[in-house]
């Protein structure tokens, strides 16, 4: 392994190989340090999870070529949400019908996206994957960072990217602190068959004592999300299938009539965190080392295609003209650009979260009269719609018409 690259990325997931697959076709020497094993991010296995895409997200995927080695048979749209609200009668509904949008979005499970990334970064030749290596520690040397590896051996680079994952460890020691919120939710999920059609509709319940939610998959199947408090957990993870396909069928109310479970229950604790700043001497914070989402507004990969992007193309601008890739301003930039939405969407979905899973009294009519007056207020549904699908195609004529535009 050569000593000198121009970029190391310190994490093969999602957000890293997206990086790695933006710089493709450029003359920069990128290094990707992994610290699982070649089998684990070269064969990813189906872990429960399925991945809602936005429109933004879909670009940048084509953009990538990574779209193209996505199964589009596993890919299913997301045409109408519903958010309904305990035993109450509240709900909130949207469509993409009638928003100039084929869907609010696209749903595809987790290890597929993974697999078609590390596919597409074997097509490059600057791009080296390591894989069993730990990153021990980044020392800034002015001119260029040395990344100092576990077994001691180093590498120099012009600019490090930490994308470890929402714990990162190669944050804390660059000194960055960040927000951690720990929800003391497990969030339990698997694939389940059902009687009736979805129609592409996911359903989101926010029941007293859980959320639900069911995302539509192809054909009569769906992705099922079970979110409730920690201590409840272990009980519903080892509930037989027997009452389990009972429970969810009473849960949603019968609207897709019997559901019965065709996969296993994965589970993972839920704790979000936001790094406080995403950038230091030559080195950045993509993906969930800088933010770590609650999945209840499905934006956490999102935002890590986001970031990835912003600060890929002011690496290619740089290059182009010549610049620092590793320079102070370039960074400065790129965390304008990006953590002023992520503390936007962070925060708010913690406010989502503490409101809509607080069972007192007053809490619960607050949530009833949110939900009322968003589904009765055409404008707001128009703005939300905007916001979870992130078109900027001006899918929305209809609003612009009411506000005389």
């Amino acid at each position: 392994m050569q000593t000198n690259y121009d970029i190391v990325i310190i994490g093969g997931g999602p957000a890293g190989l997206s990086f790695a697959c933006s710089m493709m076709g450029t003359n920069v020497r990128v290094l990707v340090v992994e610290k699982s094993n070649l089998e684990a991010i070269s064969k990813p296995t189906y872990d429960g999870r399925e991945i809602a895409l936005t429109h933004l997200s879909l670009r940048i995927l084509k953009k990538l070529g990574v779209w193209a080695l996505i199964d589009q048979n596993e890919v299913s749209l997301l045409k109408e949400a519903k958010v309904f609200d305990g035993d109450s009668t509240s709900l909130l509904n949207f469509k993409s019908e009638g928003s100039g949008v084929e869907a609010l979005g696209y749903l595809v499970p987790n290890y597929q996206l993974r697999q078609a990334l590390y596919q597409r970064v074997l097509q490059a030749d600057n791009i080296t994957v390591i894989t069993d290596t730990s990153v021990e520690n980044v020392d800034y040397c002015g001119v260029h960072s040395k990344v100092i590896f576990a077994d001691e051996t180093t590498v120099e680079a012009k600019l490090v990217i930490a994308a470890d994952s929402r714990f990162s460890n190669i944050r804390r020691k660059m000194g960055i602190p960040s927000i951690m919120k720990d929800f003391s939710k497990v969030m339990i999920v698997t694939k389940m068959k059902h009687e009736k059609s979805h129609q592409n509709t996911a359903l989101e319940c926010f029941d007293y004592g859980q959320t639900l939610a069911l995302l539509p998959m192809i054909g009569n199947e769906s992705s099922v999300v079970l979110t409730v408090a920690a201590n409840k957990s272990q009980a519903l993870i080892e509930m037989s299938e027997e009452d389990f396909n009972a429970k969810m069928t009473k849960d949603f109310r019968g609207e897709l009539g019997q559901l019965t479970q065709v996969g296993e229950r994965h589970f993972y604790p839920l704790v979000g965190v936001h790094a406080q700043t995403f950038i230091a001497n030559r080195f950045a914070l993509i993906g969930d080392a800088a933010v770590g989402m609650h999945p209840v507004t499905a934006h956490g990969f999102n935002l890590g295609l986001r970031g990835q992007d912003i600060l890929a193309t002011l690496v290619q601008e740089a290059l182009m003209q010549g610049q620092d890739i590793g320079a102070q301003p370039l960074l400065n930039l790129f965390e304008r650009k990006h953590i002023h939405l992520t503390k936007i969407m962070f925060f708010g979905t913690n406010g989502i979260v503490a409101l809509f899973t607080n069972d007192a009294p007053m809490v619960k009519q607050i949530r009833r009269f949110v939900l009322n007056l968003a589904e009765r207020f055409p404008p707001i549904k128009y703005l939300i719609t905007q916001h979870l699908t992130e078109s900027s195609k001006g899918a929305f004529p209809a609003l612009k018409k009411r506000l005389g535009k």
